[in-house]
C-alpha cells in the first residue's frame, strides 16, 4: 500500500491511498477461497466446487465486499503509519475500479488539534457559599403546608378568589361546533394554579355557586390536540361549589400527616434539602468561573467540521424551542439576529471539549464499566418496561450512543478534579445574592458558554445571547388532575412535552472529538 499526501493546510489533511493489484487479487483469491468451502452444487462434493464456477456466480458480490474491506483497511493503515486523530469521519472517495487495477483512494479529513493540557495547579477562583435561613426554612414549610390544604364548600354569597377552588361542568365548541374532550362534569380548579389554558381560570374570578358564565380563551400554538391548536373556542360554564382552603397549623399535626414525628424533624429534613439545593447552585457558579477561567487561557484552532456539527445541534434546538411560541415566525426571525453569536458558542463548546478532554487523559481521569453499567440502566428507564431491555442493549453495542451517556459524568469528573486543585476563597452570601449572580451571567451579552457536557441538575447549560431569550421555550404547564377530566379535555393546558435534549449540550465535545475515527465506508466516485 502506498500512501501519499496531497493537503496539509491547517487542521486539514487529504491523501491518496493506492491499494496494488496484486493485494487486491490476493484478498479476492482469499475470500473466493472462503465461499468455495460453503457453496452447494449438484454433481459436486461439498468444498469441491471448481473456483472457476464460484467465482462466476459469486464474483460481482465478493469483490463488492472486497473493495469495502480494502478500502476501510487502507483508511485504518493510513490513520496508524501518519499519527492521524481524525475530528471527524473521514470522507473516503474510491476511484473507478476496474478489474486488475490498482485500487486508488481519495481520503480527506479534519484532524484534531495538538493541545497542550495546561497547569490545574492554583487556578484563582472564588465560591459562592450559601445556608439556607429561617425565613427560607418558614418558606418551606409554609409551601409544604399550602400541598396539604383541605377544601371547604364557601357559602352561596362568597365570590371565587386566586387560591379558591370552584367545581365546574362545562362545555365546549370551536364555531359552534362541540369538540371531542371538550366536555365535563364535576372538574375542580384551583383558581391562579395555572392548571387550564391561558386566560380561563382569569374569567372564573369573581364567580359564585350556581352560577353560570361564558369563557372565550384561545387554545396555545403548542396545543396537544392539532386541529384545536391556536383556535378560540367559547366553553359554557356552571360552577356547582366554591370552595376555601382549611387553613394548616405549621405545627407537629402537619408533621404527622406527613408521616415524621415533630415539625423540628420536617424543618431538619426541609434544611437539608435546601443546603444540597444551594450547593448545586454554588458549584455551578464555580463552574461556570473555572470554565471561564479555561476558555481565556486557552486558545487553539479547533476543527471546522466539528464546530459546524456543534452549531447545527444547537440551532435545532433553537429552532424547536421557537417553534413552540405564540409567534414562531417572530422568534425565528429574532433567533436568526443572533446567529453569529451562536456559532461563537459552537466554537467555544468544541474547545472547551477538548481542551476538558486533554486535561482529563493526562490526568488519568476514567469513567468505571460500573459506573456505565450504572448509566445505561437510568437511561433505559426513562423508556417503557417493555423496550428497557432493547434499550439497555443498544447502548451497550453502540458506541457513540454510550459515549453520549458518559460524557457528562467524565466532565463532571474533570471538573471536580480541577475544583480540588484551585486556591479557592469562599465568600458567604444569601440566596438571593447567588441567585442573581448566576442570572447576571445567564443574562451576560457576551454569551458564557461552559462546555457541552453541561450538568442539567445544577443549571450550568450554556448561556443564549439576551436578545434570543425570547424564544425559549416557556416552562411546561402542570396537567390537570387525570381524575378530573380526559386527558385531552378542552380547558385543561396541554402539558409540553420536554423539548429534545440537544447533543451539543448533552455530550461534552471531549466525546465527540474520537481518538480512532469510525471505519468509513468506501464510496465510488461518480
Amino acid at each position: 500500500m502506498r500512501i501519499a499526501e496531497t493537503l496539509n493546510e491547517g487542521l486539514k489533511r487529504e491523501y491518496v491511498v493506492t491499494i496494488s493489484a496484486k493485494e487486491f487479487a490476493a484478498k479476492i483469491d482469499a475470500k473466493l477461497a472462503q465461499v468455495a468451502q460453503q457453496v452447494r452444487m449438484p454433481g459436486f462434493r461439498p468444498g469441491k466446487v471448481p473456483a472457476n464456477l464460484v467465482r462466476k456466480m459469486h464474483g460481482p458480490a465478493i469483490q463488492g465486499e472486497a473493495l469495502e474491506e480494502a478500502a476501510n483497511e487502507g483508511v485504518q493503515e493510513l490513520l496508524t503509519k501518519e499519527k492521524l486523530r481524525p475530528a471527524m469521519q473521514p470522507k473516503v472517495e474510491l476511484d473507478d475500479y476496474q478489474e486488475g487495477m490498482d485500487i486508488s483512494l481519495k481520503v480527506a479529513m479534519e484532524i484534531l488539534p495538538a493541545v497542550t493540557a495546561p497547569s490545574i495547579e492554583g487556578i484563582a477562583l472564588e465560591k459562592l457559599v450559601a445556608k439556607p435561613s429561617d425565613a427560607d426554612l418558614d418558606e418551606a414549610v409554609k409551601r409544604l403546608a399550602d400541598q396539604q390544604k383541605a377544601f371547604e364548600a364557601a357559602p352561596k354569597t362568597h365570590a371565587a378568589k386566586a387560591g379558591d377552588a370552584v367545581v365546574m361542568d362545562y362545555a365546549g365548541s370551536v364555531d359552534g361546533e362541540a369538540f371531542d374532550g371538550g366536555t365535563g362534569e364535576g372538574m375542580q380548579v384551583l383558581l391562579g394554579s395555572g392548571q387550564l389554558i391561558p386566560g380561563f381560570e382569569d374569567q372564573l374570578v369573581g364567580v359564585k355557586a350556581n352560577e353560570q358564565r361564558t369563557v372565550t380563551v384561545t387554545f396555545p400554538a403548542d396545543y396537544n390536540v392539532p386541529y384545536l391548536k391556536g383556535r378560540e373556542a367559547k366553553f359554557e360554564v356552571t360552577v356547582t361549589e366554591v370552595r376555601t382552603a382549611k387553613e394548616v397549623a405549621l405545627d407537629d399535626t402537619l408533621a404527622k400527616n406527613l408521616g415524621l414525628e415533630s415539625i423540628d424533624q420536617l424543618r431538619e429534613i426541609l434544611k437539608d434539602q435546601l443546603s444540597a439545593e444551594l450547593d448545586g447552585l454554588s458549584r455551578t457558579y464555580l463552574k461556570r468561573k473555572l470554565l471561564d477561567h479555561l476558555a481565556a487561557t486557552n486558545s487553539f484552532d479547533v476543527p471546522p467540521s466539528m464546530v459546524d456539527a456543534e452549531f447545527d445541534q444547537i440551532w435545532a434546538q433553537l429552532e424547536h424551542e421557537a417553534g413552540h411560541e405564540a409567534d414562531p415566525e417572530a422568534a425565528k426571525a429574532e433567533l436568526e439576529k443572533d446567529k453569529d453569536e451562536y456559532r461563537r458558542i459552537a466554537e467555544r463548546r468544541v474547545r472547551l471539549g477538548l481542551l476538558l478532554s486533554e486535561i482529563g487523559q493526562a490526568n488519568n481521569v476514567t469513567v468505571s464499566q460500573q459506573e456505565m453499567n450504572r448509566l445505561i440502566a437510568q437511561e433505559a428507564s426513562r423508556y417503557p418496561r417493555d423496550q428497557q431491555q432493547q434499550a439497555v442493549k443498544f447502548f451497550q453495542q453502540n458506541a457513540m450512543a454510550a459515549a453520549q451517556l458518559r460524557a457528562p459524568l467524565y466532565e463532571d469528573k474533570v471538573v471536580d478534579l480541577l475544583i480540588s486543585k484551585a486556591a479557592l476563597t469562599e465568600r458567604e452570601v444569601g440566596r438571593e445574592e447567588l441567585e442573581a449572580a448566576i442570572q447576571s451571567e445567564d443574562e451576560s451579552p457576551a454569551g458564557h458558554v461552559h462546555g457541552p457536557g453541561c450538568g442539567h441538575d445544577h443549571h450550568d447549560h450554556d448561556h443564549k445571547p439576551a436578545k434570543a431569550k425570547a424564544a425559549k421555550a416557556k416552562p411546561a404547564a402542570k396537567a390537570k388532575d387525570a381524575e378530573a377530566a380526559p386527558a385531552e379535555a378542552a380547558p385543561a393546558k396541554a402539558a409540553k412535552k420536554p423539548a429534545a435534549k440537544a447533543k451539543a449540550a448533552e455530550a461534552p465535545a471531549a466525546e465527540a472529538a474520537p481518538a480512532k475515527a469510525a471505519k468509513p465506508k468506501a464510496k465510488k466516485s461518480a
